[in-house]
């Protein structure tokens, strides 16, 4: 009998793109469904789901076991190392210089003439027991006229200053920079400074004669009190020299510094105190029996000032930082990438693959919902293994004696988050590698080769370092980026190389380089679905 069946017509059932064969309608076949259906899959695997928290595991125990390992001690006695000052806006900061300084209440200004800056570098000894100390200054050595908060570490400033190589600049709360005119100084050529406070405004100014003044600009340092400390400064970081090492990589090296600058015809206005000038030593280092390390120092002559400093006013580096507890993450993301290509292949290899494109004839759906699912049990295993290596890595790390750069909470959370998402885009990149290559062993060696591989290579000085940062900047390790929790400075002088934790890529620049491979992949992958059998 046909067209009929006791009486009744049979219903027809319309071909849509979520069909089977003849017709018949697959439950499931919306990419939600789909997605839940590669869930489904997912969880009952029991492998895949051990895999993923193995990854988590090997992700958070490496790095807290680094950080057990790593013990610092300041001192003879093995005493525990001072915290590291912290800036206004929560960062490690540097803070050390002779300060020469009065008091001012309310609104006021300081106006010098800076007429000579010279200096003294320490440099490897020719002869050895001999000291091989040479005239000099570095170029960001600094002396020029400050306004802060105290003579406490990390307080709030704001300072006018001429420098060794840079010109004159404004600087303020550690981390802000703006150039002047460039040049140096000498007697011939003197440069006059001048800060003016109003309220919580502090605007600098510079000229070259004392007639015609330029503003630098104008900066508010929020909460500043009514009474601060202002006068005239010196400070000198260290003399940096990078060699290229015998395997590779460079090597570093600072040495002592200092710089003296003269200043006259100082001028006060406003509320300045009529008390004596004060001389500060701002964060200098003492011995062990209490004498200062490297002292600045200061001596007036009539209304000549001659100061001599040591140390840096601006961001710190020293210590260690948070990424150090993430040492775990490239072993988690070689298991992390051993999942995701499973999650594909073993459909290949048992012949299960036919079945889920034959359930949905939109191939690239199978790709994309693979990869959502992917993405999201990747992201939150990381998330959770990165969330326990920060929080109690860098607890452990203080407890023993190690100095841990203080940051931002939002730093802090842009590391964690960001390394989760990276583990997230590494597994979608491998994915995607999985139906391409459609092995499992060049699938995973590929997936290794291009993220974990020139990260190792890039960070562990056997590369010179434009090499190194080339390799982070084109390949999906790019996205390692993400981790770093100090920025570079242009006004701070380090070594800015993958060896010492710095990315040539801003941190979301290069999460987004992993990600655009990534993204490359699956599309790679729906194209070649779409052109073979299965």
């Amino acid at each position: 009998m046909s067209g009929a069946q006791g009486g009744q017509a049979r219903p027809r059932v319309r071909a849509t793109d979520d069909a089977g064969p003849r017709g018949t309608r697959v439950p499931g076949g919306g990419f939600a469904r789909q997605v839940h259906a590669e869930w489904t899959k997912f969880r009952t695997i029991r492998g895949w789901v051990a895999g993923l928290a193995v990854a988590a595991l090997v992700t958070a125990l490496l790095g807290l076991l680094s950080a057990s390992s790593s013990h610092a001690s300041c001192g003879p006695t093995d005493a525990a190392c001072p915290a590291v000052p912290v800036g206004p806006d929560g960062g490690a900061v540097n803070d050390k210089f002779f300060f020469v300084h009065r008091s001012l209440t309310g609104d006021g200004s300081i106006t010098v003439r800076v007429t000579s800056m010279t200096g003294q570098i320490r440099k490897p000894d020719a002869t050895p027991g001999v000291r091989n100390v040479v005239s000099g200054v570095v170029p960001w050595a600094k002396a020029g006229v400050l306004v802060k908060d105290g003579t406490r570490q990390g307080s709030a400033y704001a300072a006018v200053m001429v420098t060794g190589a840079h010109g004159v600049r404004m600087q303020h709360n550690y981390t802000h920079d703006v150039a002047g005119r460039p040049g140096g100084v000498s007697r011939q050529s003197p440069r006059w400074l001048r800060l003016t406070r109003s309220g919580e405004t502090v605007t600098g100014a510079e000229s070259a004669d004392g007639a015609r003044w330029t503003t630098l600009g104008s900066v508010r340092l929020a909460g500043l009190p009514a009474t601060v400390r202002i006068g005239m400064f010196a400070a000198s970081p260290g003399d940096l020299t990078v060699t290229r090492g015998d395997l590779g990589g460079s090597v570093t090296a600072v040495r002592f510094a200092e710089t003296t600058a003269v200043f006259d015809e100082v001028s006060l206005g406003g509320g300045t105190s009529g008390e004596a000038w004060r001389h500060d030593d701002v964060g200098v280092t003492l011995e062990p029996d209490g004498s200062p390390h490297h002292p600045g120092r200061a001596e007036t002559s009539g209304a000549t000032f001659t100061v001599t400093g040591v140390g840096d006013i601006g961001p710190s580096a020293e210590g260690m930082s948070v990424e150090n507890t993430l040492t775990g993450v490239p072993a988690g993301l070689i298991v992390v990438i051993v999942v995701a290509v499973s999650f594909v292949t073993a459909e290949y290899r048992r012949g299960l693959i036919r079945t889920s494109l034959l359930a949905v004839p939109a191939r690239g759906r199978v790709v994309a919902a693979k990869a959502v699912v992917i993405v999201a049990v990747t992201f939150v295993a990381a998330l959770a293994a990165c969330a326990v290596a920060v929080t109690y890595g860098t607890g452990i790390l203080r407890d023993n004696g190690n100095q841990v750069l203080p940051v931002p909470w939002l730093t802090e959370v842009r590391v964690v988050a960001g390394v989760a998402a990276l583990f997230a885009a590494t597994a979608v990149l491998a994915l995607g590698l999985g139906f391409l290559f459609r092995s499992s062993a060049a699938a995973v060696t590929g997936a290794i080769a291009v993220t974990v591989v020139p990260h190792i290579l890039a960070t562990a000085s056997v590369l010179p370092a434009e090499a190194a940062q080339w390799l982070l900047r084109l390949t999906p390790a790019a996205g390692f980026a993400i981790w770093q929790s100090v920025p570079e400075y242009a006004h701070v002088l380090d070594t800015y190389t993958p060896q010492a934790g710095y990315y040539p890529l801003p941190p979301w620049a290069g999460l987004a380089v992993s990600c655009g491979y990534a993204a490359l992949a699956v599309a790679l992958a729906i194209v070649r679905l779409h052109r073979s059998d299965v």
